[in-house]
Parts: C-alpha cells; sequence; structure tokens
C-alpha cells in the first residue's frame, strides 16, 4: 500500500495553510472569496471544539464519546484546511485520531457501536490519511473498509443499517456507508465499483415518483433522505440517471425545509447535495445557511441541539465546508 512520509504530509499540510491563509480563495475557483460571516462562525466553532476537547480526544457531551462524533469533529477541523502537523488545532486532529484508533476491534476491524459511528469515524481516518503522519492509520483503515465491504456482502439488500451483521437496510446508514467508500477511494483503498453499483440500486428502489427517498420505501419521502441518495448519485458521477433531476427539483422545493429531529445532519448532506447537483442553487442555499447558523451560533461558538453540542457543532460547520474545498469529498 502506498505511503507518506512525513516530509510530504507535512508539505501538503503547509500548501493548504498557505492558501487557506493567503487570500481565503478556494482553491479551484480563485474568483470566489470565502464569505466573512461563514469564516467567523467557523473560526468561533472550531475554537469550541478545540476547549472542551478532553485528553482522551473525545468530548464529554451525551454523544462526544461516540467514535463517528469524534470523526465529524477531525473532519471539521480538516475541512477548514488546519495544519494537522504545526497547526494550531494540530494537537486536537491528533488526539482525536488517536481516540478513533483506539475505538477500533482489532480482529474485525469494527469501529464504535453501530454503523453510523463506524462510518464517521472511518471516513476521518480516509481524509486523514496522506496528512497526518500515524503509521496506525492506513491498516486502521484497510480494517475499516473491509468491515463495511463484508457488511455489505451479509446484507440481503446489498446495503446496510445498524450493525454489521443487519440483514436489513435503511437509507440514512446506506448513505453514509457510500460516501466513506468514496473518501476511501480518494485515499487509495480499492474499492469494487460492485459494491458502489449494489449500493446505487439499493438507494434508487427507495426514491419516489416525485424524485424524494424514503427511509426503507419509495414512500414517505423527505429532503433529509433525498439530499442523501442525491449525494451518492453525485459522488457516482450519475448525474445523469433517471430520477436525478426530479430529485433536484424536489429539494429546490425545499429549500428553506429544516429538520425538526436531525437539523444538522440535514444541514451536512443538503450542502454537499446542492453543491455538486447545481451550483446556483448551492449558492442561493448557502447564504440563507450561513446567515442561519450566525443567528443560532451560541456566544461560545457552539451550536444548540438535542444531540449534544459537539455533534451539532460539527455537523453545522462541515455543512459550511464546501466554501472551503480542502477535502476531496469536497471537490467536483
Amino acid at each position: 500500500m502506498k505511503t507518506f512520509p512525513s516530509i510530504l504530509a507535512a508539505a501538503v499540510a503547509s500548501l493548504a495553510m498557505a492558501c487557506h491563509a493567503a487570500a481565503l480563495e478556494l482553491p479551484a475557483r480563485g474568483d470566489d472569496t470565502i464569505p466573512a460571516q461563514a469564516e467567523m462562525v467557523y473560526e468561533k466553532g472550531l475554537e469550541y471544539l478545540a476547549r472542551n476537547q478532553n485528553e482522551k480526544g473525545s468530548w464529554n457531551d451525551s454523544v462526544g464519546g461516540e467514535a463517528g462524533v469524534v470523526g465529524l469533529c477531525v473532519a471539521a477541523f480538516l475541512a477548514h484546511g488546519e495544519d494537522p502537523v504545526n497547526g494550531p488545532y494540530a494537537e486536537n486532529i491528533r488526539k482525536g485520531l488517536d481516540y478513533i484508533l483506539s475505538q477500533q476491534n482489532e480482529k474485525n476491524g469494527y469501529i464504535g457501536s453501530s454503523m453510523y459511528n463506524h462510518a464517521f469515524a472511518t471516513k476521518a481516518l480516509a481524509e486523514s490519511y496522506g496528512v497526518v503522519d500515524n503509521p496506525k492509520i492506513a491498516p486502521a483503515l484497510k480494517k475499516a473498509v473491509d468491515l463495511i465491504l463484508s457488511s455489505q456482502k451479509r446484507n440481503r439488500f446489498g446495503a446496510w443499517r445498524y450493525t454489521p451483521d443487519s440483514r436489513d437496510a435503511d437509507t440514512t446508514v446506506t448513505g453514509c456507508q457510500v460516501v466513506t467508500l468514496f473518501a476511501a477511494r480518494n485515499a487509495g483503498i480499492n474499492v469494487p465499483d460492485e459494491a458502489i453499483r449494489k449500493s446505487l440500486a439499493y438507494l434508487n428502489n427507495n426514491r419516489g415518483g416525485d424524485g424524494s427517498y424514503g427511509y426503507t420505501s419509495a414512500s414517505g419521502g423527505k429532503a433529509t433522505l433525498t439530499a442523501i441518495g442525491m449525494l451518492c448519485l453525485s459522488l457516482a458521477k450519475e448525474e445523469d440517471s433517471k430520477g436525478f433531476q426530479a430529485s433536484l427539483e424536489y429539494l429546490k422545493r425545499n429549500l428553506d425545509y429544516r429538520d425538526r429531529y436531525y437539523p444538522y445532519y440535514f444541514e451536512y448532506y443538503m450542502s454537499q447535495a446542492l453543491f455538486h447537483a447545481d451550483d446556483a442553487v448551492w449558492r442561493d442555499w448557502n447564504a440563507r445557511n450561513i446567515r442561519y447558523l450566525s443567528t443560532i451560533q451560541n456566544s461560545d461558538g457552539s451550536f444548540p441541539g438535542n444531540q449534544g453540542p459537539s455533534f451539532s457543532t460539527a455537523g453545522a460547520l462541515l455543512s459550511l465546508a464546501l466554501n472551503y474545498r480542502f477535502l476531496p469529498i469536497y471537490e467536483k
């Protein structure tokens, strides 16, 4: 497997920071500048996460000890272009990754206590591989991806649900595994095309005639689930596939939607789905999202929500990450 020496890691990270500090220009879109309000929200959020991380590398709120939440927090630092070697948040990134690695089952590669946790923790490892000088990441990432693939093979739908041995499936758990597989593929891990094909087939079976996606069937479609389905199709370069445009139209009718139960999960996926699908629509939604988040952010930099401030803050920040585009998964 390809390895990345520390000199290269430092060079890549330093280049990312230089681009970020020089003019706050989008890496692939030099004519675009990052909105000052978005940067203010993001900086305050990162400061909150940094202050409240414990010595183990996790967070002390209700869900902050879950490996997937720690993975999202690590991703929030990396998505802002933070230097994982010498930057101000380098220790936070390192401690978060060490915690994720400590939560992995050495025998089967399972991270955490659910496939949600496993996916987001694995995604953080994939996003760190190549820019963080830690020899434990590569084998841990390979084991984690192998578990996702073996779990899919055991599933009668060719998809995923709460545990590696689940026989049923749903669009939310399946969606986060698919996004993680693409992140792993970007990192150089082998992901069979067949695995992607089967997972997309399952997701497509949960899409209704109006373009919306349901939870375990094509009925009861919701914007959050539709954003997940659309993002997976976009990452697979299937924007011309049947139903994609209908799903986009469905989301365009729901630009002011807010998920009552999982608001930051919705924003996390909605931002990515629209960014890949339609630049003009994403810009409109992004401007609304920046204004919205700036009004609800707490004075300490955290975000309110019933899932715990670590998850809420990481999810909110990652919904702004398309303004930066430092991670491969956030590139078109």
